[in-house]
């Protein structure tokens, strides 16, 4: 992604890089608190801009009403309190460093490591898809097959049980 957040939001409540959204009507409040948690921590990523001005610009955005606001407050005040131990798990399952990774996938990556560590709720397998179709949806042109291979590398290690039992039961290869 070339485009780079203002530090400031721009006037039209529309941040430059999100301008595109998923196109299905039927996403659940938690998928859409997962696409604005993105956009928030991307400008945390790039502008550096703090938690709460974030959170106050996102929730101005058109559309915010539609998502899990808990979910989405969970996602970016837990990612970004949470940013250095996330960033230690990702880190090992990297090919370069982390400044070399787009802050679409950066943010997305951390979504994921969130979910496993703290939403038991949610299945591993529904967080990994999630993150997938955000990387599509905002990420380069193959950000998707990297966020895959990051998260999956991640999974047994945050939800062994779950994948074992999804391995045992045939639904992994």
């Amino acid at each position: 992604m070339n485009a780079q957040a203002p530090s400031s939001p721009p006037s039209d409540k529309r941040a430059p890089a999100f301008k595109a959204a998923r196109k299905s009507a039927a996403r659940s409040g938690r998928s859409r608190a997962r696409e604005f948690a993105l956009q928030a921590l991307y400008q945390h990523l790039v502008g550096r801009n703090e938690a709460e001005a974030i959170d106050t610009f996102t929730r101005d955005l058109t559309g915010f009403h539609k998502a899990d606001s808990a979910h989405y407050d969970a996602l970016l005040h837990g990612a970004i309190a949470e940013q250095a131990d996330l960033d230690a798990l990702i880190k090992p399952l990297l090919d370069r460093p982390m400044g070399e990774i787009s802050p679409i996938e950066h943010a997305v990556m951390w979504i994921g490591a969130y979910e496993f560590l703290h939403c038991p709720d949610v299945p591993w397998r529904v967080v990994l898809n999630e993150c997938i179709e955000l990387a599509k949806d905002f990420g380069g042109t193959d950000g998707h097959k990297y966020v895959n291979g990051v998260l999956n590398g991640l999974a047994p290690k945050l939800r062994s049980l779950e994948v074992e039992a999804d391995r045992a039961a045939g639904r992994l290869r």
